[in-house]
């Protein structure tokens, strides 16, 4: 990726994202900006100094931006925003597909939250958010909300927010206490400490928000979304996420929100399955942002198992996408965009099929568009990062465009969506710094990872026991 010796080229990137004399510039990809007032380059460059994006241009290096800075060679590259993964459950993934056949919310609700969750103690959190993080990474997300519905404790929160301050993603943290088992009911009023210790500064990678469900369905009306906990939000200057948007119930509390003023832009409303004509109105006449888990949606078949994209458009929503939960889905925002793309054409010709009406079917710019920029306006991170824009955080991805299962490159965006998988993004910047270099993710000690991971599911699920009986584990050590 350069003409430098590969030890010259990671002690010049990995240098501290603070000091703003550092200069790297990537010359020569195909630019993919998702600026809507910046057109794509077939061949550009993109200057970074520091944390951010200085410049972005043809042939920059005839500007003067060569002097000084560490040139990488990017030819037969793309060059586009890192992925943004708008609601993940980041605890869980210590058991990422152990329930690949679940056939309903309930079945996740029963050997998940209710058999499993109350049984990981705080390392265990530690552990399995920093394994999503990191495989967040790995696969181009450079900035991930980790819902985080396991704070069954102050130093479970702490260590869920460790997790991801060493994995070095634009984390977000959205805190909410458990739906089920003992814990101690600090939350919200946690959040308060929280807010002061790690999140003072809006000039970090980290930043918070509260995290709430719909309705008391699940789990009762203690983390119901409700005036209690959008005062809480409004004190502490932070966003909502609502889990489990779904269907009726939640539809009705929607146009209650709405007329208690509580529903805005600060408010993300995630799967937004099976919701009423009136409720999606309200939504978008508020300007609430939607979290969409496209592959969720479609194979836990949540309400009506079909991802809410059209009638988040119809209403001016423009939504987020995200990968949920592990223990049943795949982990990477590659399989999101592609289904999501797949669904919502199935669906739009359908529909049309044996008539003469229009068939309304969504582009592959778009869906990452949701997946980059839009994920990051529903994170309230847009003004930092989701686009390769001059000013914005350095939070740039550069994939592989001449892997065999790419080349040759004749749509880049085409090749992002459709064609590309995690194997072929061979660098990740967050903030300037470079998270993953030549495929490989940077200080990481993979086999003290791995060994951590075994380490706490195998604690887990003898703790869990019975609890854990609908697990499909085979063949762990």
């Amino acid at each position: 990726m350069s003409s430098l010796p590969a030890d010259a080229v990671s002690n010049h990137v990995l240098r501290s994202a603070s000091d703003d004399r550092r200069r790297i510039l990537v010359k020569g990809a195909y630019v993919v900006t998702m600026d809507p007032t910046l057109p794509d380059l077939p061949r550009g460059d993109v200057l970074i100094e520091g944390s951010g994006i200085a410049a972005v241009g043809p042939d920059l290096s005839a500007q003067g931006a060569e002097n000084d800075a560490l040139v990488i060679d990017a030819e037969g590259s793309i060059v586009a925003p890192g992925l943004v993964d708008t609601h993940r459950h980041a605890w869980e993934a210590t058991l990422r597909r152990s329930i690949p056949d679940v056939n309903d919310l309930g079945e996740y609700v029963v050997s998940t939250l209710s058999g499993v969750a109350p049984v990981l103690d705080p390392e265990d959190v530690y552990v399995g958010t920093r394994l999503a993080a990191l495989t967040a990474l790995d696969s181009g997300i450079t900035c991930m909300l980790d819902f985080a519905h396991n704070s069954r404790s102050a130093e479970h929160s702490d260590r869920a927010i460790a997790a991801l301050a060493d994995s070095g993603i634009r984390g977000v943290h959205a805190s909410m206490g458990p739906h089920f088992g003992d814990w101690n009911h600090q939350w919200p009023a946690d959040l308060t400490r929280l807010r002061s210790t790690y999140f003072a500064s809006d000039d970090q990678l980290l930043t918070l928000r509260v995290a709430a469900l719909a309705t008391d369905e699940i789990a009762g009306p203690e983390i119901a979304y409700g005036p209690r906990l959008a005062a809480v939000a409004r004190e502490l200057g932070i966003g909502v996420s609502v889990d489990a948007v779904f269907g009726e119930p939640s539809s009705r509390a929607v146009l209650e929100w709405a007329r208690q003023g509580i529903l805005g832009p600060s408010t993300t409303l995630i799967h937004a399955t099976g919701l009423t004509t009136e409720a999606w109105q309200a939504m978008g006449d508020a300007g609430a942002t939607v979290a969409l888990a496209p592959t969720s949606e479609a194979q836990i078949g949540l309400e009506t198992a079909i991802p809410a994209v059209d009638e988040a458009l119809a209403v001016g929503i423009r939504p987020g996408l995200s990968i949920d939960v592990e223990v049943a889905l795949a982990s990477d925002m590659f399989t999101q965009m592609r289904a999501l793309l797949a669904i919502q054409r199935m669906r739009a010709v359908n529909a049309a099929y044996g008539t003469t009406d229009e068939v309304r079917r969504i582009t592959a710019r778009d869906v990452l568009d949701l997946a980059t920029l839009q994920g990051a306006r529903t994170n309230g991170l847009d003004h930092v990062t989701g686009s390769v824009t001059p000013g914005k955080q350095a939070d740039l991805i550069l994939v592989d465009a001449e892997a065999v299962n790419n080349m040759p490159l004749n749509d880049a965006v085409g090749t992002l969506v459709l064609g590309s998988d995690p194997r072929n993004v061979r660098a990740v910047f967050v903030g300037g710094r470079a998270r993953k270099w030549d495929g490989e993710l940077v200080d990481v000690d993979l086999a003290e990872l791995r060994r951590s991971v075994h380490a706490s599911r195998a604690g887990i699920l003898a703790r869990a026991g019975a609890g854990a009986a609908a697990l499909s584990v085979p063949g762990r050590p």
